[in-house]
């Protein structure tokens, strides 16, 4: 396999890329700048990843037919929200123009044993999400923290019809790690499914996505990474990947995300 340079890393990084804004002050104006940032000279961002209530305004913003995708997030950051809630909330966002639903599993009952729970909130929300609409789970993999819960949390998410796994809302202290990135990777190879992986928070720079990235090639192989396959969930790591494709090098980013 040829490694790829630093200025492939980041063309590619950005063709995955979900720009996010969750934080909790924004608001329209911020909305606005995201999706403008999701549009660079060197190609577009998979995504924008944003708040439910901030749907409407992007579609419109971005248009009905454009190629940067609107994912939003339900059942977030706490995990723990009524199923009916929850549905209710992707119904909505899904009304209001998003392609994507990022659902947070409800974590903390698994913590307590409650697989059944993970399995229900899944498969209900996968029921609203009607094709072309993905569906990205979040584990929450650093509340989890035991490698067999993670792996466990994967296999339950893919087989209640997730089309990605995602690591983390990066509202928690620990975020995207690679040892987590190699459970749910290895457990999409055993699953024998069609399912994308998207680690979220803590990426920051083009040498962090080449980690990612070369750890999804040694599983799943070297043309494995596509964006229906991988997705970056991330903020700051826009800044460094243009500056290293506009050739200022790499650029430091203080984003949480």
């Amino acid at each position: 396999m040829t490694e790829m340079t630093p200025r492939q890393v980041a063309a590619k990084a950005l063709s995955l890329l979900d720009l996010t804004n969750l934080a909790d002050d924004c608001d329209a104006a911020a909305i606005e700048t995201l999706c403008a940032q999701a549009v660079t000279p060197f190609g577009h961002a998979a995504a924008i990843c944003i708040w439910p209530r901030f749907v409407a305004q992007a579609r419109g913003t971005l248009g009905p037919n454009s190629a940067v995708k609107i994912a939003t997030v339900v059942n977030f950051p706490s995990g723990d929200l009524p199923v009916e809630t929850v549905v209710a909330e992707a119904r909505q966002a899904i009304a209001d123009g998003a392609d994507e639903i990022d659902l947070v599993i409800p974590y903390k009952a698994l913590l307590a044993g409650d697989e059944a729970a993970v399995r229900t909130m899944v498969t209900a929300v996968r029921d609203v999400c009607a094709p072309p609409v993905l569906l990205k789970t979040i584990l929450e993999t650093g509340e989890l923290k035991d490698p067999g819960l993670i792996r466990n949390a994967s296999h339950i998410a893919i087989s209640a019809g997730s089309d990605f796994i995602k690591t983390s809302t990066g509202k928690v202290p620990v975020n995207a790690t690679l040892e987590a990135a190699d459970i749910m990777l290895n457990a999409i190879r055993e699953s024998g499914r069609n399912v994308g992986f998207k680690p979220a928070g803590g990426v920051r720079t083009v040498g962090d996505a080449t980690l990612y990235l070369n750890l999804a090639a040694t599983i799943h192989g070297p043309d494995w990474a596509i964006p229906s396959t991988f997705r970056f969930g991330a903020s700051g790591l826009l800044n460094d990947i243009l500056a290293m494709l506009d050739g200022r090098g790499h650029s430091t980013s203080a984003s949480a995300y």
